[in-house]
């Protein structure tokens, strides 16, 4: 009997599902994480008698043959982009990016990353890096000296000094996009790697080509909808738990093949 592969296939498939669940609610408070996605698609069938086919009996054609089949498949697990809502931190190099783009952000092997995680700081030399350390695109530096730091919304950012009236303009942040940012590879600390299908990251200027805009003092806040996924865990829930059903009725089966006399 098949039905036990099949519904084993249905328990693997919602405990994926589960897994996705949980790792959305794990980063509610996770800044600029948008919540995955688990799709399934149905497995081969076994094609005992194909649509279309001639009957041998009278020479008629089946209307809809006869087609098991033999379980489920996981097909992908995608980020659902969207645009979180911008809280205001007062932290002067705290930066959200309201529309479309990724900072760019310089791995210790040199290979570029990006991120939507604005929450940038500042090394003991001055230079703005992320929460783990990283240097942030394209390398800005602040002297000791500077009073104060502004981002505008085309990502310049400048430093004021006590004894200067003009601020000082220290270079400007770009933001990066892709033809397909769901094809971006997840690597963790809200990092994400160019992919294949991904596209060629294409670089640009805040508010030029479709790109989002900074906004100092903000941090975009997680898309994840706490409502929605508790729904989809009980969801997942249930149907675990009716696959879970049909192995028991299964095996009811099967014993009372062998008992037969």
């Amino acid at each position: 009997m098949n039905a036990l592969q099949i519904a084993a296939s249905g328990m693997s498939a919602q405990q994926m599902r589960v897994d996705v669940v949980a790792h959305n609610l794990a980063n509610m408070s996770t800044t600029g994480y948008n919540p995955r996605r688990a799709d399934f698609a149905d497995l081969h069938y076994q094609q005992l008698a194909r649509p279309g086919t001639v009957s041998a009996q009278d020479g008629s054609m089946l209307p809809t043959g006869v087609q098991l089949g033999l379980g489920v498949r996981p097909a992908s697990v995608s980020a659902v982009l969207g645009q979180g809502t911008l809280t205001e931190t007062g932290g002067d190099l705290d930066v959200a990016i309201e529309g479309s783009g990724y900072l760019e952000v310089t791995l210790p092997s040199g290979t570029p990353a990006y991120t939507r995680d604005g929450a940038l700081q500042r090394t003991a030399d001055g230079l703005i890096v992320t929460a783990d350390g990283y240097q942030v695109a394209p390398g800005i530096t602040i002297p000791s000296d500077a009073r104060e730091v502004a981002i505008n919304a085309d990502g310049e950012v400048y430093a004021f000094f006590t004894d200067q009236v003009q601020p000082q303009l220290l270079g400007q942040f770009n933001l990066v996009g892709f033809s397909n940012a769901k094809g971006l590879e997840a690597m963790g600390s809200n990092l994400f790697l160019e992919s294949p299908a991904s596209g060629p990251a294409m670089v640009g200027t805040p508010g030029l080509d479709g790109l989002g805009m900074l906004r100092q003092n903000y941090l975009e806040e997680s898309t994840v909808d706490s409502v929605r996924e508790v729904t989809e865990l009980i969801k997942a829930q249930r149907g675990y738990e009716l696959n879970a059903k049909v192995i028991t009725a299964v095996d009811q089966m099967l014993s009372a093949t062998t008992q037969v006399r």
